[in-house]
């Protein structure tokens, strides 16, 4: 268990071939730090269907492009002397 007061990582006086400075040489390898991240609670499960709000957000966004096609639609008519 790793001292509060010092943080997860290795204590640099006790780190084996750690040279001054912080360095390491050639061939060793460096000592890894503690694993501070994770979920600290557990995640809900989530859901297979799709949210009603989800649904009613694209029928929305539907609706509101339509209109927007059919305005574009209707103001080149009305600039060609169609309509």
């Amino acid at each position: 268990m790793t001292d509060p007061a010092h943080g997860p990582d290795p204590e640099p006086r006790e780190t084996p071939d750690l040279e001054p400075g912080g360095g390491v040489p050639a061939g060793s390898t460096p000592p890894a730090s503690g694993n501070t991240s994770g979920v600290s609670e557990h995640e809900p499960d989530t859901r297979r269907a799709f949210p009603a709000t989800g649904v009613a957000t694209m029928v929305v966004v539907g609706l509101i492009a339509l209109v927007f096609v059919v305005v574009i639609v209707g103001l080149i008519l009305m600039a060609t002397g169609v309509w």
